[in-house]
């Protein structure tokens, strides 16, 4: 396999001078080897053991002896093999974003979301009419981005179907029109109730805490699943891996993280979603070789998930007792959210590590921050960090009526619930936080101090499928 070809290198050079950042600017062989490797698997098994996941869970199919990320390499030369041959080609480029966006999906690096970006817009300049695919692609990266007003509104230059749907969804989750997910959800389920579909209906059924629904839905969608879909395959288990998180069932969500990880080794999400677990576990070392395994594997090609590493590597540190360490990881983060802050909107996760850190320089702008991002999110999560910005503040009454909007659509979230119980003592009404401390453990019996320390440090699964 060729390492680069004129096509790539040109759309690269595109790419660098418009982002002014490092990218990947080639498709190397070692770097999708690293991915391939199954590291995160073997260091889970030694570490958990390896028991089996049931039946309904469990992946049917026989992996591949070819790589996922090796085998997307081959697909995305293939394209531009056909874009050299044909250089006028419009489809082609539409079809090769969409292969950069599945490469995207399964490494998590940004020069693959940037590179989507660049070919889908070069697409429809050379196929400016009835080209959906690389409006579509564009209408990904914009939820990669957390460019969901973006998303809606390039979607509606395209033709209504299954995709046009998926996107309304996400958006619309992450927008907090939940109303709106749920009719696209159920017309998306109606058309075809695949893999895909059914996952995302189960992720607005998590969302308005019905938890019976969201499981259903993630078993059928499980057994609709096909051997090609390993991108959904690997999501849909991360995905409900994580609401048996935050239900307490760390058994289970252990299971579901390993079973992701021997589909499709070192997908960032399940491995990150495994560190989480592990600092929950109190098994600090875990996390911490489980945050440098991805760091090794990503040092050269930034990802959009480095800054979960370096809070995460600060949050273990600081439990371990070793501050300057901890101080060093959240600098380190802190500099990477700020420099993709205008490319991939990390408002939100900025905010977050500013409120950890909780200088009173830090709250204010964490507070300027989250007014800015809930003009375009406002999903449970958002709302629930502008409520923890007035809460470190002392606007009680503020922060209590951003939760009161983040509970509104039914969540069911231990975090929030304790966070809603925080903000009702602090303004004296204790039977109210009572409460909301009750909702909080009926909904994870083991929710404690323990719990809380790895409190925002998982990868949410919005805008990924």
């Amino acid at each position: 396999m060729k390492s680069v070809n004129t096509l790539q290198e040109k759309d690269n050079r595109e790419i660098l001078k418009r982002f002014g950042i490092p990218l990947l600017i080639a498709l190397p062989v070692v770097g999708l080897l690293l991915w391939s490797m199954p590291s995160a698997l073997k260091l889970w098994t030694k570490t958990f053991g390896s028991s089996r996941l049931e039946a309904p869970y469990r992946y049917r199919f026989e992996r591949s002896p070819e790589s996922v990320t090796v085998k997307l390499g081959q697909e995305i030369s293939f394209y531009q093999e056909r874009i050299r041959q044909d250089p006028s080609s419009g489809l082609n480029r539409a079809l090769l974003s969409k292969a950069y966006l599945r490469m995207a999906r399964a490494t998590g690096e940004t020069s693959w979301y940037l590179l989507a970006e660049q070919t889908a817009q070069d697409s429809l300049v050379k196929l400016s009419f009835h080209n959906d695919g690389a409006i579509f692609a564009l209408a990904r990266v914009a939820t990669a981005k957390h460019d969901f007003p973006g998303a809606l509104k390039l979607i509606q230059q395209a033709s209504q179907n299954e995709e046009t749907l998926a996107v309304q969804v996400t958006a619309n989750l992450a927008m907090g029109n939940v109303q709106a997910a749920k009719a696209a959800s159920d017309r998306l389920v109606a058309q075809n109730p695949d893999l895909n579909s059914l996952t995302l209906r189960a992720l607005v059924n998590v969302s308005q805490g019905k938890d019976e629904a969201a499981i259903q839905d993630f078993q059928q969608a499980l057994a609709a699943e096909e051997p090609e879909e390993t991108g959904s395959s690997v999501w849909a288990r991360t995905a409900l891996g994580r609401l048996y998180f935050k239900r307490g069932k760390l058994e289970q969500a252990e299971k579901l993280y390993q079973e992701a990880l021997r589909i499709l080794p070192n997908y960032p999400p399940a491995l990150l979603n495994s560190a989480e677990l592990a600092i929950r576990q109190g098994k600090y070392p875990v996390a911490s070789d489980l945050y440098s395994q991805f760091f090794q594997l990503s040092k050269n090609s930034p990802t959009v998930y480095d800054h979960v590493i370096y809070r995460g590597m600060a949050r273990v540190k600081e439990l371990e007792g070793h501050s300057s360490e901890a101080t060093q990881w959240r600098n380190e983060a802190e500099a990477r959210l700020r420099r993709d802050l205008t490319t991939f909107g990390h408002r939100r996760e900025l905010a977050r590590l500013l409120l950890e850190r909780g200088r009173p320089q830090d709250l204010t702008e964490a507070l300027t921050l989250m007014q800015s991002e809930i003009k375009i999110r406002r999903d449970a999560e958002t709302l629930d960090t502008l409520a923890w910005a007035f809460s470190q503040l002392g606007r009680w009454q503020e922060a209590q009526a951003a939760m009161q909007i983040a509970l509104r659509s039914g969540i069911r979230d231990p975090a929030l619930f304790y966070r809603a119980g925080t903000i009702e003592q602090a303004l004296g009404d204790s039977s109210q936080a009572m409460a909301f401390f009750n909702a909080a453990q009926e909904t994870d019996p083991t929710f404690d101090d323990q719990a809380r320390q790895a409190l925002g440090l998982g990868v949410g699964l919005l805008g990924l499928n």
